[in-house]
């Protein structure tokens, strides 16, 4: 096989093109929960904490009068990162609670019966067959 048709084999098999879709959907998705963070929950917890911001927070390590020159460790926006992490997870987890909900449930396949039952059966069929 030439390269070309090698390749185009690696592009159409079937979870390359899962992968790609899962990746689009998942960058659509990220701004869909970036927006209802920023735009929908932040807003009413920045209310409630009286407008609290942690991102000025910070251990200085070395003073200078050059502000790139001070030496800091910023927990603040640390603990920011955190908060948003957690409120992004929550807000993912109850979009797919309720995507889970709007879904129809999938009916499970009946159980395959045990070898011996199938086998008993078998027995029971030939035995109707025989002549009396």
């Amino acid at each position: 096989m030439s390269f070309a048709k090698d390749f185009k084999a690696f592009i159409m098999r079937g979870n390359v093109v899962d992968l790609a879709v899962a990746v689009v959907i998942g960058g659509a998705f990220g701004k869909i929960v970036t927006s209802l963070v920023n735009d929908i929950i932040m807003p009413p917890i920045g209310w409630i904490t009286g407008g609290i911001d942690f991102s000025n927070l910070k251990w200085i390590i070395q003073e200078s009068t050059d502000p790139k020159k001070v030496v800091a460790i910023s927990y603040g926006t640390f603990i920011n990162t955190i908060i948003t992490f957690l409120i992004i997870a929550l807000a993912i987890f109850i979009v797919i609670k309720m995507l889970e909900k709007a879904m129809p449930k999938k009916e499970a396949a009946p159980a395959a019966p045990p070898p011996d039952v199938v086998l008993l059966t078998e027995i029971r069929d030939l035995l109707k067959q025989q002549p009396r």
